[in-house]
């Protein structure tokens, strides 16, 4: 019986694994049985019988051996690279099992790959460091931010509903905020979320009083780096708190429409910056992950705002001097300064696309030194 066993296991390896399987399953199995039938002798104690009963064991039955020495055999010929690491229980990794650990696992999944290409060489085209998204803000970054403007549209809106006028911090701190946001969170003038959208929609229709027929004035530059960036098929998109029929009249005013992929307004989000969500809904917008995406700012809050959705950010230093904006990744004057190898080098530093964030630099704890102990020799007659 063994000869024959023996033959027929050298034609299939899921028989050798089935017979290996099958001895060791039997002889554990004997095993068990004369262990279980060692009981001890029953006792008496107060005029009762008494029997020690050994705890019931679970053990695996042969039949789920043997259905899993067939599949991992299988799995075996099917993947002659892999190493036969056993039946699940006796040792083997639960990776054979199709158990994967996320925590063990390299190298780990690029979450910019898309397994639904057909064709590596896109799969392969988005996993670099050139498949990036470019998130621009309106104001400041493509065309003149004026801030006057801004601050005596505060004072006008005070004025009429008889508010105190918001102080220069103030205005600093509400820079980059939806007008609702910023009424009801910082200058705390109402709750209402019908008084909010009134007093909201009453500051933009002074702001564009207040500018009557003036022209947008592009930055130096910008129009250039968008002209760039669209001859390399670089998907570009807009985010602003202003409202959208402003943010489109803009647009078309400057003529920059067929550079934009995607245009985010204030009616698009709940929250502006130093939330993430307009950016989060810019890349959206755009089909790109975050790490992908590179913002342009020129403010403090959209640098928190980027890397809190963990993007890149380039500040540009329009109103704000250079030293302020040292938070972001890049720092420019105008965007003509930078180049496509720019953003390729930026996105693919420290990228965690991965799925897994840098590890933090730990400080080395310096010993504390204990001081060394003096002593002072003072005379009897000094107390």
């Amino acid at each position: 019986m063994m000869v024959v066993d023996t033959v027929s296991a050298s034609t299939s390896l899921v028989a050798h694994h089935l017979f290996d399987q099958r001895s060791k399953a039997n002889h554990h199995l004997r095993r068990t049985l004369h262990v279980v039938s060692c009981r001890p002798l029953p006792t008496h104690f107060a005029g009762r019988r008494l029997v020690a009963r050994a705890p019931r064991q679970h053990q695996p039955r042969l039949a789920d051996w043997t259905v899993k020495a067939l599949a991992m055999g299988v799995t075996k010929e099917a993947s002659p690279h892999r190493e036969y690491r056993g039946i699940p229980g006796e040792g083997a990794d639960m990776g054979d099992i199709g158990i994967t650990n996320p925590k063990t696992t390299w190298p780990p999944r690029n979450r910019a790959d898309d397994p639904k290409l057909h064709n590596p060489l896109l799969r392969l085209e988005r996993m670099g460091c050139g498949w990036l998204g470019v998130i621009f803000e309106w104001e400041g970054v493509i065309v003149e931010d004026d801030a006057e403007l801004e601050r005596q549209a505060w004072f006008t809106l005070a004025q009429e509903e008889g508010k105190s006028p918001p102080l220069a911090f103030v205005l600093k701190r509400i820079e980059g905020m939806k007008s609702e946001q910023a009424i009801s969170e910082v200058l705390c003038w109402s709750r209402d979320p019908s008084e909010l959208r009134r007093l909201s929609s009453r500051k933009e229709e002074i702001r564009c009083n207040l500018r009557g027929t003036a022209f947008y004035q592009m930055r130096n530059g910008s129009r250039e780096f968008m002209s760039t960036l669209a001859n390399y098929k670089i998907p570009l998109a807009v985010a602003t708190t202003r409202p959208r029929k402003v943010i489109e009249e803009a647009i078309d005013a400057v003529g920059v429409r067929s550079f934009f992929d995607a245009v985010v307004a204030a009616e698009d989000v709940y929250r502006g910056k130093p939330d993430p969500e307009m950016f989060l809904y810019a890349a959206q917008l755009l089909s790109f992950i975050p790490e992908r995406c590179i913002v342009f700012g020129n403010s403090n809050s959209a640098v928190e705002a980027a890397h809190d959705a963990r993007m890149k950010c380039v500040a540009v230093a329009s109103k704000h001097p250079i030293y302020e904006l040292n938070a972001a990744d890049l720092v420019v004057k105008q965007l003509d300064e930078l180049s496509v190898v720019d953003l390729k080098n930026l996105a693919d530093i420290e990228s965690p696309e991965f799925g897994m964030e840098p590890e933090p630099e730990m400080e080395e704890e310096e010993d504390e030194d204990s001081s060394p102990s003096t002593s002072v020799g003072v005379d009897d007659l000094f107390w």
